[in-house]
């Protein structure tokens, strides 16, 4: 991940609704998408999350209930977004944000066959005995 290209949108709005769990961005290109923590949350593009390599990613699991506490710039290209489950090393651009709002059609059926096939689920696990 580089510098932002000329044709890069750029985020007109960012705005988090902690009550619904949602990210609102608006690009300059008149594009905007309302994602979910949980979706930001699992397409985290941390190392520790997309690994240091391909077929090293890590199934994220168990964050339905996973709730964006901060958002922090960074420069005048990316943002940090700070988890409630302490996860805080991903830093979005927004060429990525962009993409995960293009391709979330793509991106979370995927990630839900990706859960099943594993036997996970979006619940977090807390036992009950």
């Amino acid at each position: 991940m580089g510098g932002l290209s000329a044709s890069t949108p750029i985020p007109t709005e960012i705005k988090l609704h902690k009550q619904s769990r949602l990210l609102d961005l608006a690009f300059d290109d008149g594009k905007r998408f309302s994602l979910t923590c949980e979706y930001l949350r699992v397409f985290s593009p941390s190392a520790e999350v997309r690994g240091h390599g391909p077929g090293q990613e890590v199934l994220q699991v168990g964050k339905k209930e996973v709730e964006i506490t901060d958002v922090q710039p960074v420069g005048h290209y990316a943002v940090v977004l700070v988890f409630s489950d302490g996860h805080d090393s991903g830093i979005y651009s927004w060429d990525y944000l962009y993409d995960l709002g293009m391709m979330h059609e793509v991106y979370w059926p995927a990630y839900l066959r990706r859960l099943e096939e594993a036997g996970e689920s979006r619940e977090s696990k807390v036992l009950i005995k």
